[in-house]
């Protein structure tokens, strides 16, 4: 008889800070995505530690009574890792693993963890391992000692190349292959681009685990995984979909986080290059999280660093089904009416109504309400462009309606 074995996630503590520039609603939000990393690349958080500081200590990111504070709770329940909520810096992560003596992850080296994990095809793993090597250059610590004499005297001199130096070598050497690996793979992703014609292109931007990928699924019937999860989705793909008469790509891209690594965007540029290159960009949002508008702001502000914040771009606010708005008694006169308190009537009326040519939709992809409208204004944008990349009409068959 097999034996059932149990798995069991790995338990960790999660640090974090505030500072004049993240108050403790921010730093607690930023705890919460921490913890929903953490529970994607297959772990769970057990214990929060937050500290006030004007600014992130330079040798060890929190103070030293703190970080004792965290040891002391580490050893008393056996946990072995610890993830702060910022990117440390090499001194910093070295410092902080002297008085822990445990394993340390930043938030930068989490997120590049479940990047591997998720990557499926050749071309992603070569994007997530360039970015890891990338992150692990300047990081490197003193594994092994065999290539290194400490002592001087006869016999004892040493190779002339300490073990840290071999490994810097051996790094640099694996980026500059992994870098001409993703040109020629680049090469060949420009080629497949120009060979999908003068279809008009739209992709699908947005922060992560908003609905990209079950949008996707309902509007051409396809079948990409889609999970409750952080980065669910990390290959590019694309479909081709007809709305009446017009026949246009659609392509679901990676999501996109707060304090994205920066080893991330350089290594993604090509699939960001799908983006870039998009005639429409459909900005998906999850309606139904408290902090949606900073997630906009997130989005908009690396649509910005790849150039591709002007395009034409409708704004689509999914999961209208799990949104919920706290309620005021009439008779109660002292509470104040809040953002919190907004039905998707009062969101309406604010900035959204501002919007290009009002270029929003409140849609639910999973429960498929408001679909023919977010169809609808599909067709007319993806209309407009194709009209003038067509100017003779010249559709490849007549206009009808679709049946439901």
């Amino acid at each position: 008889m097999i034996e059932e074995k149990k798995v069991t996630s790995e338990e960790a503590v999660l640090i974090g800070i505030i500072t004049q520039h993240q108050n403790e609603d921010q730093s607690n939000e930023y705890l919460d995505e921490l913890e929903f990393l953490t529970l994607t690349a297959g772990g769970v958080a057990v214990k929060r530690f937050i500290q006030k500081l004007e600014a992130p200590n330079p040798k060890t990111f929190i103070g030293a009574g703190k970080l004792e504070e965290v040891k002391n709770y580490m050893e008393l329940h056996h946990i072995e890792t610890a993830i702060f909520d910022d990117e440390l810096s090499a001194a910093q992560l070295r410092n902080i693993e002297k008085v822990l003596n445990c394993k340390v992850l930043d938030r930068t080296n989490l997120i590049l963890d479940i990047f591997a994990s998720r990557a499926q095809t050749s071309y992603a793993r070569t994007q997530v391992e360039l970015a890891q090597c990338q992150y692990l250059l300047p990081r490197l610590t003193r594994l092994w000692t065999h290539l290194e004499r400490q002592k001087g005297g006869i016999g004892m001199r040493g190779p002339g190349e300490t073990e840290i130096e071999t490994d810097r070598r051996i790094i640099r050497d694996k980026i500059t292959l992994l870098k001409s690996k993703l040109k020629v793979i680049d090469k060949q992703m420009a080629v497949q681009r120009k060979n999908r014609g003068k279809l008009v292109r739209v992709a699908l931007v947005g922060y992560t685990n908003v609905g990209k990928s079950t949008l996707m699924n309902v509007v051409s019937k396809s079948n990409v995984f889609a999970e409750n999860k952080l980065f669910a989705t990390l290959d590019t793909t694309v479909r081709k979909v007809v709305i009446k008469n017009i026949p246009f790509l659609l392509t679901d891209t990676v999501g996109f986080i707060r304090k994205l690594p920066t080893q991330l965007v350089e290594s993604f540029k090509s699939t960001l290059d799908e983006v870039r290159e998009a005639d429409l960009l459909l900005h998906v949002v999850d309606i139904s999280h408290p902090n949606f508008e900073d997630h906009i702001a997130s989005v908009n502000k690396i649509l910005d660093e790849i150039k591709s914040a002007n395009k034409p771009t409708i704004m689509v606010f999914n999961k209208i089904d799990a949104y919920k708005y706290e309620t005021i008694d009439e008779d109660d006169l002292v509470t104040e009416k809040t953002k919190e308190h907004y039905t998707l009537e009062d969101w309406k009326k604010t900035w959204m109504n501002k919007l290009d040519e009002n270029n929003c939709l409140f849609i639910s992809a999973l429960n498929k309400e408001n679909l023919e409208e977010f169809r609808k204004k599909v067709f007319e944008e993806v209309k407009k462009i194709h009209i003038t990349r067509f100017p003779y009409n010249d559709f490849l068959y007549e206009e009808y309606e679709e049946e439901n």
